[in-house]
């Protein structure tokens, strides 16, 4: 057996990792230059561990300290501790970069975190397409680490399916931030509903002419009632509830339409399908229908009033608040700002800690100030009178909303949320 000829051109691994040595030496007598020497061939060579290991060398000396770190260093003065840190976050990007470019996510992701650069780990992760091979380690930087959820729960959607997604949202996901929540939502949302259009277009195809390219899931369904005769079903109806919920959090009307299609495809399941929810969703499909309707604008009054009921006559010792955070949240999400303030304030139960709900309100009354404010600049192309008129009729009621704010903190001595409501009403 022939052994391999060793690679000796001028180009080769060996020959530039023999060469740095001897370009070493010549530069001894100068350490700054062999430093920078060691890092450049380092970067070249893209070893980014090494290259790290480099720059904290180069950058230790740069502030007279000792090139290695030993269990002897001695406490350093607070300004170059400070330049110290910096130098080496810089390093940290400069490596992480490195390696996420090689397509060594976790690696580089884990170099670029103490910098708290996302936007730039984002940016570059982004370049990577999602492999059999890098899919875990994506998975992990992308959802579990909430770097890209959004992309991350769309992967786990193609290489896992529904149930498994549907899992991890409830594991992973549900307990995150409004943002990763929604952007997970929307993805499993699309996903859900894409498929269920797919299976009902293609039933309707093998019992009569195709449905019109057109037609909304919505429209298939009042036109053909008999697609869901003899407790027919197009996909697992499981996953169909659990997505009706999760797109509970979204905010964009088309994503409140396509939920609301869902709602009026599980009305009409067989009533063995059709699994009662959580109060206030108990009658699920129609709950969650009359929900997305006032989301919707349709019939916003009648739905607001349904909740209203739901959230004065359901016991919290019971079921819990969430009748109540429904309504609230509801008035808030259809421009009742004010209305939702002085509704939380007076439906929330006595044993809520103060902590748990003034963030919350003060988030309402955030909102309701912007939209006043809003109000007032489209005043301002008014007359004087009128402008002056209406800018001091939302001051009134900005420092009404603000005032039931207050008072809710005395009452429960809250001095804390006492204190960010006076400081939010300048």
């Amino acid at each position: 057996m022939t052994s391999p000829t060793p690679d000796f051109s001028p180009d080769s691994p060996s020959v530039r990792e023999a060469a740095v040595f001897d370009k070493l030496r010549g530069t001894s007598e100068s350490p700054s230059k062999m430093l920078a020497l060691m890092v450049e061939h380092f970067r070249q060579s893209r070893q980014p561990v090494e290259l790290f290991e480099g720059l904290k060398m180069q950058i230790r000396d740069h502030l007279g300290l000792p090139l290695l770190v030993t269990e002897h260093d001695k406490p350093k003065p607070e300004e170059v501790e400070r330049q110290l840190e910096a130098g080496l976050l810089e390093a940290c990007t400069e490596v992480g970069q490195m390696l996420i470019d090689d397509g060594k996510v976790a690696e580089g992701w884990m170099y670029l975190r103490p910098t708290g650069d996302v936007e730039l780990a984002r940016k570059s992760i982004a370049k990577i397409p999602i492999t059999e091979e890098n899919y875990d380690a994506m998975i992990q930087v992308l959802l579990h680490e909430g770097l890209d959820v959004g992309r991350g729960f769309a992967a786990v959607l193609e290489h896992q399916g529904t149930c498994n997604s549907i899992t991890l949202y409830e594991q992973a996901v549900a307990s995150r931030g409004k943002a990763d929540r929604q952007a997970a939502a929307a993805r499993l949302l699309d996903h859900l509903y894409n498929e269920l259009v797919v299976l009902v277009r293609g039933d309707i195809a093998r019992r009569e002419s195709p449905a019109g390219e057109d037609e909304t899931l919505s429209q298939m369904l009042q036109t053909r009632p008999w697609i869901m005769d003899e407790g027919a079903y197009h996909l697992d109806t499981t996953h169909l509830a659990s997505t009706v919920r999760i797109a509970s959090v979204l905010d964009d009307p088309s994503q409140h339409q396509k939920a609301r299609d869902l709602c009026q495809y599980g009305r009409r399941l067989s009533a063995q399908y059709q699994y009662p929810g959580e109060e206030p969703f108990v009658d699920f499909y129609p709950a969650y229908n009359t929900f997305y309707s006032t989301l919707l604008g349709e019939d916003t009054e009648a739905g607001l009033k349904w909740f209203e009921r739901k959230a004065r006559a359901v016991d919290t010792k019971q079921f819990g608040a969430s009748a109540i955070e429904t309504y609230v949240d509801l008035l808030d999400r259809v421009g009742q700002h004010g209305k939702a303030v002085k509704v939380a304030v007076e439906l929330v139960p006595d044993d809520m800690p103060s902590q748990r709900i003034v963030p919350l309100l003060l988030d309402i009354a955030s909102r309701d100030a912007a939209s006043r404010d809003a109000a007032s600049r489209d005043a301002a192309s008014r007359d004087a009178a009128s402008r002056d008129a209406a800018s001091d009729a939302d001051s009134t009621k900005k420092l009404d909303v603000y005032q039931t704010i207050l008072d809710y903190c005395r009452r429960h001595n809250d001095v804390l949320g006492y204190t960010a409501a006076l400081h939010d009403i300048r």
